[in-house]
């Protein structure tokens, strides 16, 4: 069975946990040491942080990330008198597009946000990538990989080490290059920092934390409505029966990491229902609460036991869709829970359990709103902004909370929600509905404008904590524009001779059929186009040199400007040669071509996965219908700045060196951006 796809289409990551026993031994013996070192550390600390500031032009920066907010979008609604504080900060100091990534995915982007460079240097090109070997496909951002050494007892398998995390993104994050020089950063929620490294700060990671079944994202509905049963993308379904007033199931979990035959950990559940109140109540993993039908429960601590006593605990909503003629009931993908980390999400450790102790449980997952649960219609329209309001409020908490504390140094945090809100209500947005609605329903037209009013104030409210002394930054990652068509690359190549399938082959995901033997180029992930090359791939069959360069060139001018025959329009603006739009050390693990997709298409759902299907173009009929996966000139990002900034074309990868210079310390010089501010004298 193939791997299950996430809201952006990755698969299942397969990882190992720790039992949370060990996890907090751990944490005691680290809190241990640090209180018997405390005095010499703080004795350093106070030589260090003395003179940390003394060549900044500023005491603190801080930056609001909104994922996917669009600049022309910022410019309609401030000339409409939406957005009055972020016209405030615009008139007060700057407001600029801001040049993506090639791609302009949220990984890629917030890669080279964090780091001041290209892709060619910090080795992100998407969601996935894959292993030349085997064809297979990964997860780019993280390896994490069981120890081989165990030790049988009878059932179990005990492990003899830890397993092993490591993050695939290079080079250095400036809030570690700030830290080096003695300045404290407080870094919330930033794409592509799982697992977290170690530096002068605190860290809660970001997108691209796996939930507690190792995947990036897995919702459950329990449904008496046995026809709509089985597994779904992004989730399952499970089949119950009501037996009077109760309904008695399980919750499923992760793989049981001590045993030896690898059974999934499950957790009972019993629904007793009240349809008189239109309610129920719910018992699990030792918790009884009572749900009422269209609202979400608070997080619900669940803990399952593996055996010799290793504990893995988890956190998920419930959400009560219907008591008749069908109960129907939705839970959440089942996130690391933050007070007993199965997995390393924070720098130091004991920071996840420092915030939920102190503000309340919180989502954990790097994709934390469900968008394939209203893909697949599990959950409907109320229901997910419900959900994206609740984790949008606890972010919040989080970041006003660092903003308190950290009165000198660096303090970032990144919104997701602009992102998911946009991805899954543009159609209702700009005015095409979906082929199943009746003509002039648009219940939903002006979800996007109230987002960016929401952000608007939030920011609002940060600029009430400016101060004179204070930089701050509003900024995106990309922009959006409408998905309305898919473009199936697999099948492109399939029907051109480029790709071949085995005899009798019907092309299903993760390249399965693919004969490649025959084969010349394929396609996984969003924008990438990989030539099947010998030396690197399992069995390559473009030599390198003169053929490969002939096969590239043969292939940019054949897409370049494809055409839908059915709509009439060019689907792909341009095509880009990885080697005149990276440098760098791992220029080489990215794909050979990156398609620039027009405004209105995107790479298929099945092309995603590896996919070959009867269609090279096709209508896109999902709830997600905005998208940013394109050609990167028609999706720049905001840059919204206190500050005046004179240069006409800022980059995403011009940040770092920025925040760098206003504190005075020196750019390393592997960085590639410049900075946007020159730096002054501190204000007295």
């Amino acid at each position: 069975m193939a791997p299950e796809a996430s809201a952006y289409i990755g698969p299942g990551a397969g990882f190992a946990f720790l039992s949370s026993f060990f996890v907090l031994f751990t944490s005691l013996l680290i809190t241990a040491f640090f209180l018997l070192t405390w005095p010499i550390r703080a004795l350093l600390r106070w030589s260090k942080r003395s003179k940390a500031y003394a060549r900044a032009s500023i005491d603190r920066v801080v930056i609001v990330g909104l994922d996917g907010f669009d600049p022309e979008l910022c410019e309609r609604f401030m000339g409409e008198g939406q957005l009055s504080h972020l016209a405030k900060l615009r008139a007060e100091g700057s407001f600029l597009k801001l040049q993506t990534t090639f791609p302009p995915i949220s990984p890629v982007a917030w890669s080279s946000f964090s780091t001041g460079v290209n892709p060619g240097r910090h080795n992100i090109y998407d969601f996935l990538s894959r292993d030349p070997r085997t064809y297979r496909p990964m997860l780019s951002s993280a390896d994490i990989s069981q120890t081989s050494r165990h030790i049988s007892l009878g059932r179990y398998s005990i492990p003899l080490g830890k397993p092993r995390y490591r993050l695939l993104r290079k080079s250095q994050p400036f809030w570690k290059v700030l830290g080096e020089h003695g300045i404290f950063s407080s870094v919330l929620r930033v794409p592509i920092t799982f697992p977290p490294e170690k530096f002068h700060g605190v860290l809660l990671s970001g997108m691209c934390v796996p939930d507690l079944r190792g995947t990036q994202g897995s919702f459950t509905l329990y449904t008496s409505q046995l026809a709509a049963a089985g597994d779904h993308t992004g989730g399952t379904r499970i089949p119950v029966t009501v037996a009077g007033t109760k309904v008695k199931s399980f919750v499923p979990g992760p793989m049981n990491p001590v045993s030896r035959r690898g059974e999934e950990l499950r957790l009972p559940l019993t629904l007793t229902l009240d349809k008189e109140a239109d309610a129920a109540d719910l018992e699990v993993s030792d918790s009884t609460l009572r749900l009422r039908r269209g609202e979400y429960s608070d997080w619900v601590p669940l803990c399952f036991k593996a055996g010799l006593g290793v504990k893995i605990h988890g956190i998920g909503r419930f959400y009560l869709k219907q008591l008749s003629p069908h109960v129907e009931l939705y839970l959440s993908p089942i996130n690391i829970d933050p007070e007993k980390p199965a997995l390393p999400i924070s720098h130091p450790l004991v920071y996840s359990i420092y915030l939920a102790k102190l503000l309340g449980r919180y989502a954990t997952l790097g994709l934390a709103e469900d968008t394939w649960a209203l893909n697949e219609q599990v959950i409907d329209e109320e229901a997910f902004l419900a959900q994206c309001e609740l984790i949008h409020a606890e972010r919040e908490r989080m970041f006003f909370q660092a903003l308190e504390k950290t009165r000198r140094g660096l303090c970032v945090c990144v919104f997701d929600g602009p992102d998911r809100v946009q991805h899954m209500f543009f159609r209702d947005f700009d005015g095409r509905r979906r082929a199943t609605e009746p003509p002039g329903s648009r219940k939903y037209q002006h979800v996007i404008g109230d987002m960016y009013k929401q952000m608007d104030e939030m920011v609002g409210r940060v600029m009430a904590e400016m101060n004179d002394h204070t930089v701050l930054f509003v900024l995106s990652d990309h922009g959006f524009k409408s998905f309305r068509r898919g473009v199936s690359l697999n099948t492109w190549l399939y029907r051109n001779g480029y790709l071949a399938l085995k005899e009798g082959a019907e092309g299903r995901e993760w390249l399965q059929d693919v004969d490649w033997k025959r084969t010349r180029a394929y396609a996984i992930g969003l924008n990438g186009l990989y030539i099947n090359l010998k030396g690197r791939e399992g069995e390559g069959t473009v030599d390198p040199g003169r053929e490969f360069e002939a096969l590239k060139r043969e292939l940019i001018q054949k897409l370049t400007g494809l055409m839908d025959d059915e709509s009439g329009e060019v689907a792909v603006r341009e095509v880009f040669d990885a080697a005149t739009i990276y440098a760098g050390p791992y220029r080489d693990n990215s794909p050979e071509l990156i398609i620039g997709y027009n405004d209105g298409y995107r790479a298929s759902w099945e092309s995603v996965i590896g996919k070959v299907t009867t269609k090279v173009f096709e209508e896109n009929r999902k709830s997600w219908s905005g998208d940013h996966c394109i050609d990167p000139k028609l999706v720049p990002g905001v840059l919204f700045c206190n500050r005046p900034i004179h240069v006409e074309n800022p980059s995403i990868v011009d940040i770092a060196p920025t925040v760098l210079t206003l504190f005075g310390v020196g750019v390393p010089p592997y960085m590639e951006g410049t900075s946007l501010i020159l730096q002054d004298r501190k204000p007295v």
